[in-house]
């Protein structure tokens, strides 16, 4: 059903797999299956990406209607070979989706643009219900974790996001396990609501080869609910937060939860 289209489920090697293709839902990966960047926390393929395809936004919008989906994620690899950073295919891409189904919701899982405000305006010009963007560490681990972006980047396309949309939510999420300590997770924390953030989500992270960082903390499920508990006396929506939470994992309830669509 799904045919040449690429799903983040099966490119990042995502745990919880089997349960959404039960259900019928996944996360659809737009802009091909390689990355320009090479994070070392990330299964996705990093090298040189494909053009565009231009029937792809259609061919999304195809699948969400045969499957017969009330909510839609649509993601990507970062595309810093492109001028927009991608932002066209993500514009057109929610635009098929709402000629095949008008009553859908959409959220899209963006990457940070490089930073260019002109590119999210793309993105949210179509009017997505939700944007998300992840955070997805502290900022003492970026040069580690994500070498070639940067957090007070990442943080300030949350915020503008937020300023730029007149309705709708914006999501963030983070990872656990690379080395940070609680306090500084709950700094993180207060930066997105700062931003306006309304959900987070926060989960377990697991290498996903031995090329890849190492876990160096499995975080008890104790630690995720008082995290839980501290981001909701923060202000925020909707907390996701367990060892096998990953941004998109029950998206539709997340979003429904925070109240904001």
């Amino acid at each position: 059903m799904l045919g040449s289209l690429n799903t983040v489920c099966q490119s990042a090697r995502c745990p919880n797999i089997g349960e959404c293709f039960e259900r019928g839902t996944a996360t659809f990966m737009i802009l091909g299956n390689r990355c320009t960047r090479n994070c070392n926390f990330c299964a996705v393929p990093s090298g040189s990406p494909l053009l565009p395809d231009e029937g792809e936004p259609e061919q999304v919008a195809k699948a969400a209607e045969s499957l017969g989906l009330s909510y839609v994620v649509v993601t990507s690899v970062t595309r810093d070979d492109l001028p927009d950073g991608g932002a066209g295919q993500f514009a057109e891409t929610i635009r098929a989706i709402r000629r095949r189904l008008p009553s859908a919701r959409v959220e899209v899982l963006v990457p940070d643009f490089a930073g260019s405000e002109k590119a999210l305006t793309t993105v949210l010009e179509p009017g997505p219900d939700v944007l998300n963007h992840n955070l997805e560490t502290i900022p003492r681990l970026y040069p580690e974790v994500r070498p070639r972006a940067d957090y007070g980047r990442s943080l300030g396309l949350l915020r503008r996001a937020k300023e730029m949309m007149a309705e709708g939510t914006t999501k963030s999420g983070l990872m656990l396990g690379l080395g940070e300590r609680k306090e500084e997770v709950i700094r993180v924390l207060e930066d997105l609501r700062g931003a306006g953030c309304d959900i987070v989500t926060l989960g377990q992270y697991l290498s996903p080869s031995p090329g890849h960082l190492p876990v160096r903390r499995y975080v008890a499920p104790e630690e995720f609910d008082e995290l839980r508990e501290e981001a909701m006396r923060l202000g925020f929506g909707h907390v996701e937060a367990g060892p096998l939470v990953r941004s998109s994992y029950h998206a539709e309830a997340q979003a429904a939860k925070a109240g904001g669509i």
